[in-house]
């Protein structure tokens, strides 16, 4: 390259002129090692081998070169999804996700036309990992993680190509029985989109069939399907934006945030909004929007909420409810005009509410010591998936697959008092982000920064790049406080966490219904896991007793036992006993048949509203007379859904007042059957 374009159009000769070839460490390794491409470099010889290992295909052999492709494919895709994992990336059905679940899928897809019969996407990221780990470290870490997020894919994707063969089989039927040839590209479209078939899977399964697929459809419903992800992309990128910051933005109007420094500023105002319009003026009681020169105020952004406070004029005050960031470099104050009148340049006084701002910032700087005791007890591979930092709590979303034992979750709490309890000091530092990163502060995957970051260190534990606002010293954020952990998306858990204040007013009001359950059961505290233990020993001994006299009582309703009746010499036992569940029902039915030896019992009755019936035969019976066959019989009367097997079964939901006429019905079923 010799020259480059500048504003007017121009070429201009490079200072340093140069070629762009594109060799990156694998092609400078090809050509250094004297091979063929860079899948024959030493960064590859492992990763290929064990693809040979697991397929049993070997690697350069084949005529045409078809399996070869498909051992590349694996090979490349294992180390995208290992590298992917280790940023933060997770399976999902929509942007970077999605990128990552189509490589996953295709990788499998390839095994399939290997004949690699099961999952084995897992050992491929294992020798990803050992070849690769010495350098990239963060991959060991989180080695573990990613083999069960590509397990869980592995069987997931399973099953979806079992949905997608079941759609596509009843689609095949459908166009059969109207004499069709054709599948609509459609079809195929969705099968592809949806449920992870190639397009090649497809055709094959239909050309067994005898039909073919419109494969121009199929072509045109790509095309709409790139032309949305590209419209949802611009929509990310510019989106959302109301046409009045736009105009501002256009207008290079900006908002400098001078509160980190202090929470009290003069300014002036430059624009007033009200109803999605600028206007010159706002008096009390209007719900407007106003931006001044220069702000103290926070605007919500990287999961911290907006700022509230108030603004004063001379005459006029505005109580700021929300401050909000809708473009970088814009602060919006939105509130209420409480007194006076307030007007574009007018000189005000902005002040924000100095004790919810220090319960953010304690809440914010807990957030980054929760974070730093995950990825100590948890393992490195934890990332940032989500925040929500208020004065009242925080909110810790991130990427890991299974939930956090109680021990576990103990041990990260009391490493975050620890850590608070050392009163580190908390250092802030405004650096390039390049060097905050080459430094080891952790960056959250997919955000946005500018050139110039500021770094958040706490101690040797734990250091950040983050905009938000912090307390001076971490004692200063008292204790802290875990009250949920919780799965929220696959492979996403939440922690929800109070510190300071909160916390403390948490703790008491647990304390304080600690101490009304004790009064109720009459012992001191410390007491109460045992004495509990004992009413619900009790509790289970006399519902023992209950359920064993209601069966007593309900064997004895017929006085002296059920009715026992001989239909062409099969004794046939028939009855109701209501106020008793399908264990209960079978119990009482397990006596009757242990007095009668041989013969049909079929018991009915209500709880709580709800019907149930149980049919048991004997052995000696069962093929003549199946219990199964006889309950399904009995749901035609009553209603309900119903199972089980020839010597035993049972049915729920049959309608209360139609339980008689099924018991009615069952000596003539039987005696048809006869």
């Amino acid at each position: 390259m010799q020259y480059n374009r500048d504003a007017e159009g121009r070429l201009n000769p490079l200072p340093q002129p140069s070629i762009d070839t594109g060799m990156g460490l694998e092609r400078i390794a090809a050509v250094v090692q004297g091979v063929q491409s860079n899948y024959d470099s030493d960064l590859f010889h492992g990763i290929i081998g064990r693809v040979e290992e697991i397929s049993g295909v070997p690697y350069r052999q084949s005529a045409k070169g078809e399996q070869d492709v498909s051992i590349r494919v694996i090979a490349d895709h294992a180390r995208a999804v290992t590298f992917l994992l280790a940023d933060g990336v997770l399976p999902a059905n929509e942007g970077r996700g999605y990128v990552l679940r189509r490589i996953i899928r295709r990788a499998l897809r390839h095994g399939k036309l290997l004949g690699i019969p099961g999952p084995f996407l897992v050992p491929m990221v294992g020798k990803v990992v050992a070849v690769m780990g010495e350098a990239y470290p963060e991959i060991t870490e989180g080695e573990k993680h990613f083999m069960q997020i590509v397990r869980r894919e592995e069987e997931r994707f399973s099953e979806t190509l079992d949905n997608g063969l079941k759609v596509l089989q009843e689609e095949v039927a459908g166009l059969q029985a109207k004499k069709k040839k054709v599948l609509p590209g459609a079809i195929a479209f969705k099968l592809y989109d949806t449920f992870g078939f190639p397009l090649d899977l497809t055709e094959d399964i239909v050309r067994e069939k005898g039909m073919t697929i419109d494969l121009a459809g199929f072509e045109q419903s790509m095309a709409d399907q790139k032309k949305r992800a590209r419209d949802a992309w611009k929509g990310e990128l510019g989106a959302g934006i109301p046409p009045l910051y736009q105009e501002l933005m256009a207008e290079g109007v900006t908002t400098p945030f001078v509160g980190y420094e202090t929470l009290q500023i003069s300014s002036e105002v430059m624009r007033i909004i009200k109803d999605g319009e600028f206007v010159p003026t706002a008096r009390r009681g209007d719900e407007v929007e106003i931006i001044t020169t220069q702000t103290p105020f926070y605007g919500e952004s990287g999961g911290q909420v907006g700022d509230q406070g108030i603004v004063t004029g001379h005459e006029s005050a505005f109580e700021v409810r929300h401050t909000s960031r809708p473009i970088p470099e814009l602060v919006v104050h939105q509130g209420v005009i409480t007194e006076g009148e307030l007007a574009v340049s007018d000189t005000v006084l902005l002040q924000v509410d100095k004790e919810r701002r220090q319960a953010t910032a304690r809440n914010h700087t807990a957030t980054h010591l929760l974070q730093a005791a995950l990825r100590k007890t948890i393992g490195g591979h934890i990332n940032q998936a989500g925040s929500l930092v208020e004065p009242e709590r925080l909110r810790f979303d991130f990427t890991h697959f299974e939930g956090i034992e109680p021990a576990a979750l103990e041990r990260i709490e009391s490493m975050v008092n620890e850590w608070i309890w050392e009163d580190q000091p908390v250092d802030i530092e405004v650096m390039s982000t390049e060097t905050a990163v080459a430094q080891g502060a952790t960056a959250l995957f997919g955000e946005k920064y500018g050139e110039q970051a500021r770094v958040i260190s706490l101690g040797d534990y734990s250091q950040e790049l983050c905009g938000g606002s912090h307390v001076t010293r971490t004692g200063e954020i008292g204790i802290f406080k875990v009250i949920s952990e919780s799965g929220v998306a696959a492979g996403v858990r939440r922690i929800e966490a109070l510190t300071g204040r909160g916390a403390l007013d948490y703790l008491r009001s647990e304390e304080a219904e600690l101490k009304e359950v004790a009064q109720f059961l009459k012992a001191r505290p410390g007491e109460l896991p045992a004495r509990v233990e004992r009413l619900l020993a009790g509790q289970r001994t006399l519902e023992r007793e209950i359920e064993s006299l209601r069966r007593r009582l309900a064997t004895s309703q017929t006085g002296g036992g059920p009715e026992v009746i001989e239909i062409e010499g099969v004794k046939v036992v028939a009855f109701r006993v209501d106020d008793m569940d399908p264990k209960g029902l079978r119990d009482i039915g397990d006596g009757i048949k242990a007095k009668i030896g041989s013969g049909i019992i079929v018991l009915g009755g209500e709880k709580q509203g709800k019907g149930s019936l149980v049919a048991m035969v004997t052995q000696d019976l069962a093929e003549q007379f199946p219990a199964d066959e006889l309950i399904k019989a009995l749901t035609e009367i009553g209603g309900g859904r119903g199972g089980g097997n020839s010597t035993m079964a049972q049915a729920g939901g049959v309608q209360a007042d139609k339980i008689d006429d099924c018991l009615a019905a069952v000596a003539e079923i039987v005696r048809k059957q006869s």
